[in-house]
């Protein structure tokens, strides 16, 4: 971009105010003037400038089948431009207009990036011819010298910016230096290296980086802890325009491009350019089932058309949950070269005041208080994990570390969380940054049901420390199945280690209350527990509750059960079902009871992930104690059949047709579907007006998969009345 087009950029830039030589420089797509001539002072009559060395072309060997792309793993990124890894060699070729005289010709490369080059921050790298290339620093060599031209290996600096820099070469003249013009064709975009050693995101395993970097589908876990469900993303981090769009981010969070060759600043902003809240960043979240004028979270099949989206009209795509956040920040880390995963964690805790304990009050019935109930606990939460070195914190706290894009708490005044070290949290070391308190908490809080008397004392019934962050997984290297990593993040319940981890977070801050031994004696020789039976979307099911009663008194106990509509926060729409019973237990005995939910009851107000969430409390009346428990529970949501008729070969036309039958006892309006799968095909949408009642719906598409290869679609249906209907397919793309 020319200054003389910058005027409007002028305007609104805030004039200099004495307190800096030069305006910041966070944009990587303004550009600076560069003079093509730059005189040394007077120029001689008869100087012509053809009469010096000159550069005819640049050859960049940009081509997925040519060496540089190759070498570097970027073959598959959708771009004309070179792409390459920091600290690694790559090749140009330069043609001159005569034969290089290495005695009398002097040239050199000249590397800018934004507005105001500098070379101390980075920003101009001038690259001197020398025989001899040193590891992870900047340098230049010629390889072979043939006619005109000469063949050079280039190695950039292993910590150097991550961005797309343009290129000239200079030439020196006893007048003054020569450069080439202004040439977008030999821009070169540079990304982070995590296979090489001096890079921060250096990974030794050539299969995690193949899953964490080069994997453009990846799998989202969702459901409950008692009934896990996945459903495939497609991160497409190599799709047309996506390294622009993920370089955008950066200008929009408005980073200095010096920040910009360090993961740990990249990860700590981009956590708060994901969602929208407090800077109009990339995805508007919505959690309370209205989705108007926007896409329903469960609707997107992938990160593709959200950061396309944003990149053009640069406002808030509308809407997103956690998954859809991860999703997209997992595309955004990939793509640069950051190794990265989705995380998901069952019974997540959102704790308001981090003092790691969800408090559920109980009324005097011992039935929930719900306008004292503040915390809420997630059925799961997804977030991310990047992988890097953390140079800012002692050794050992590098490798893993959580960032997180949903906007929950703000962390220096912004809606944004992490990077906080994985290994800092299973330890407790919560001291480090960055929110290392907040993620401990997510997973480590303790559920404390406690009863106010009549008389304004307060008695907990029941700690249970078991039910927060009960499992965590992610998806696993090089398949489709489930890895649990709890034990990266917490040691065994119970054991010696967690508690030291626990007294060690507590020491460095994190509040926890203690409990007076006074009000807390439960009653410890009655148990109770409840099983809700797995059930189809429309139809009955039942919830058994079952007593053990350990003692040789005789009891009888007053039950409450009551069902709630919930989001997948935790947080309830409404309650649905309300029961009570009296429950008479032997001594030494368990005995069991049925409760029935029938559809009717739930399905005029049951919300886009189908969530229950069933509380059930028992008073002992001999003994005045109460038992509290509770779970969530999800309803099987039927699937999208997809299949591919005909051959699947690269380059040839292939057809796919997506199947679907209604199971409610409704008809369905104005019903959407999508399709997607990366190197098969772009998103495609169809609309629906209605699908009756045990109908069968079929869309078939027609399309050229353009990558040869394991290749995965992916479908959604979405409408209000069903949401998270999603389909896919494997497909072996055949080689041409």
């Amino acid at each position: 971009m020319s200054e003389t087009t910058n005027t409007n950029e002028e305007k609104k830039k805030p004039s200099l105010n004495g307190r800096r030589a030069v305006p910041s420089n966070n944009s990587n797509d303004e550009e600076n003037e560069v003079p093509e001539i730059e005189v040394f002072g007077l120029i001689p009559r008869g100087f012509n400038p053809k009469d010096y060395l000159h550069v005819v072309d640049i050859h960049m060997f940009k081509e997925p089948h040519e060496i540089n792309k190759q070498q570097h793993h970027t073959d598959k990124y959708y771009s004309p431009k070179l792409i390459v890894r920091r600290g690694q060699l790559f090749q140009i070729q330069i043609d001159f207009n005569r034969p290089y005289k290495p005695e009398t010709d002097q040239f050199w490369l000249e590397y800018l990036i934004g507005r105001y080059p500098q070379q101390n921050k980075g920003t101009y790298i001038p690259i001197l011819v020398d025989d001899v290339l040193k590891p992870g620093r900047w340098g230049a060599k010629i390889t072979h010298k043939e006619n005109n031209s000469v063949r050079m290996s280039i190695m950039s600096s292993a910590t150097c910016i991550v961005g797309k820099f343009r290129l000239y070469i200079a030439i020196w003249t006893p007048f003054g230096i020569l450069r080439t013009h202004r040439n977008p064709a030999t821009d070169t975009y540079i990304l982070f290296n995590p296979w090489c050693q001096e890079d921060a995101v250096y990974l030794d395993d050539e299969k995690e980086r193949e899953e964490y970097v080069l994997n453009d589908v990846g799998i989202v876990f969702h459901g409950n802890i008692n009934d896990i469900k996945l459903r495939s993303w497609s991160y497409g981090q190599f799709e047309e325009n996506i390294l622009d769009a993920c370089l955008f981010l950066m200008d929009k969070a408005e980073l200095e491009l010096s920040g910009r060759g360090n993961p740990i600043k990249i990860c700590r902003v981009a956590s708060a350019v994901i969602n929208s809240r407090d800077d109009n960043g990339v995805i508007a979240g919505s959690w309370d089932n209205t989705y108007t004028y926007g896409v329903a979270p469960s609707a997107w099949t992938g990160s593709v058309d959200i950061l396309l989206e944003y990149y053009s009209s640069k406002q808030p795509v509308r809407y997103g949950q956690c998954w859809v956040f991860a999703g997209v920040f997992n595309t955004f880390l990939r793509c640069l070269g950051i190794p990265a995963r989705l995380v998901t964690n069952y019974s997540s805790a959102h704790d308001n005041n981090a003092n790691l304990q969800l408090d559920f009050f109980l009324d005097d019935k011992g039935e929930v208080d719900t306008k004292l109930t503040k915390d809420s606990v997630w059925n799961y939460h997804c977030w991310n994990e990047a992988w890097m070195t953390r140079p800012d914190l002692p050794v050992g706290f590098g490798g893993w570390q959580v960032v997180d894009g949903t906007p929950q708490e703000t962390s220096d005044g912004m809606y944004r969380c992490g990077p906080a070290s994985v290994q800092a949290i299973k330890h407790g070391h919560v001291c480090f940054q960055f929110d290392a308190p907040f993620v401990y908490a997510e997973v480590n809080s303790d559920i404390v049901y406690s009863r106010r008397e009549k008389n304004g004392t307060q008695v907990i019934e029941k700690i249970d420390t078991t039910h927060i962050g009960q499992l965590i997984v992610t998806k696993e290297v090089g398949g489709d199945g489930m890895m649990e990593i709890t034990e990266e993040y917490k040691f065994q319940e119970g054991s010696e280690e967690e508690r030291l981890a626990l007294e060690t977070a507590v020491m460095y801050g994190v509040k926890k209350q203690t409990t007076q031994d006074t009000m807390y004696r439960p009653q410890t020789d009655v148990d109770m527990d409840f099983q809700v039976q797995k059930a189809v979307l429309g139809s009955d099911f039942k919830v058994t509750i079952t007593f053990s009663n350990k003692s040789h008194n005789y009891y009888t106990a007053t039950t409450y059960l009551s069902g709630n509509i919930v989001f997948y926060t935790g947080v309830t729409k409404n309650e649905f079902k309300k029961h009570s019973f009296s429950a008479k237990l032997e001594p030494s005995s368990s005995s069991a009871f049925d409760v029935v939910i029938k559809s009717s009851e739930y399905l005029s107000d049951l919300l886009d992930q189908a969530s229950f969430h069933f509380f059930v409390t028992a008073r002992i009346n001999e003994t005045g104690k109460t038992l509290a428990t509770q779970k969530a529970t999800v309803l099987e949501i039927p699937t999208l059949k997809i299949k591919t008729q005909g051959e699947t070969v690269a380059g040839k036309e292939m057809s796919v047709t997506v199947k679907f039958t209604n199971p409610l006892k409704k008809t369905l309006d104005n019903v959407t579907l999508r399709l997607e799968g990366p190197g098969v095909l772009r998103t495609m949408k169809k609309e629906f007006r209605q699908i009756p009642m045990n109908s069968t719906l079929i869309w078939e598409v027609k399309c050229i998969p353009e990558r040869p290869g394991l290749r995965k679609l992916i479908a959604s249906l979405n409408c209000d009345a069903l949401r998270h209907v999603y389909g896919e397919l494997n497909v072996q793309i055949q080689k041409p």
